[in-house]
């Protein structure tokens, strides 16, 4: 039985081919929505297989968000019936653990692009639509490098401070019109986003600065503890949470 109802409603995961974006894709799908699979990776299709071997609604969008055409076209299609309710901004690589003095220009720019520019993309093809159907929710997936200066290189860290930003003038902009969007921040979650980067290029002086704060982590989460976050932010049962920034780290951020 679905605690949370959102059936009727479509919402777009990114990065949804694996860790986080799977997890939220497969219990929101549970609840009764519909949901649009995004990734840039085939294993796309391996999450709407278990989406529908469970029972749910799913179909797969394979291609780089990051490409402006490519997320209008991924939310035109979402919206093609007037449904689409919701968009998890969870797509996202790291860098290379590197300070300011030592990012190169390709880490930077990756980063920003996936991480901040894409959910921009997909944000401002999905909110005009979102208000023509009478309201909707975005849950932007940030991280304790959205808050803090010591938990990532310059480059992720940037992204997930912008990130933050542009979700809480969303938040502001448009929440009389029936849009809310939140952010969660995660510390260590058990995914693979290490595999993003080439782990050989690692900043290992920049590894040892920071090493001391990720000592202070409690414990990795798994998938599942964040998409429940997650699917609790895009149900109508939070209507009054709206510019939120919500840690989800097993008490990381409180010492």
């Amino acid at each position: 039985m679905a605690l949370f109802e959102l059936t009727g409603k479509t919402v777009v995961v990114t990065g949804a081919g694996s860790g986080i974006g799977r997890a939220t894709a497969v219990m929101v799908a549970s609840q009764g929505a519909t949901v649009v699979v995004a990734d840039i990776a085939d294993s796309a299709h391996e999450t709407v297989t278990q989406i529908t071997d469970a029972g749910g609604s799913a179909r797969a969008a394979v291609g780089d968000i990051s490409d402006p055409a490519v997320a209008e076209a991924l939310i035109a299609d979402a919206d093609a019936d007037g449904t689409l309710w919701g968009l998890v901004n969870n797509a996202g690589v790291m860098d290379l653990f590197s300070g300011v003095a030592k990012v190169d220009d390709g880490t930077w720019e990756r980063c920003l692009r996936v991480n901040l520019t894409a959910p921009m993309y997909l944000m401002r093809a999905a909110v005009p639509r979102m208000v023509a159907n009478g309201g909707g929710s975005i849950v932007n997936v940030s991280s304790e490098a959205g808050i803090r200066g010591a938990a990532a290189g310059a480059a992720y860290t940037a992204s997930k401070h912008g990130l933050i930003g542009l979700t809480r003038n969303t938040a502001y902009m448009y929440g009389k019109a029936g849009v809310r969007c939140n952010a969660i921040m995660p510390g260590g979650v058990e995914t693979n986003i290490m595999a993003s980067i080439d782990q050989s290029k690692l900043d290992m002086e920049g590894l040892g600065v920071l090493g001391a704060v990720h000592a202070g982590a409690l414990r990795n989460a798994k998938p599942d503890e964040l998409a429940a976050l997650v699917v609790f932010l895009l149900a109508v049962e939070a209507s009054n949470v709206n510019g939120a920034l919500i840690a989800n780290d097993g008490g990381w951020s409180a010492g």
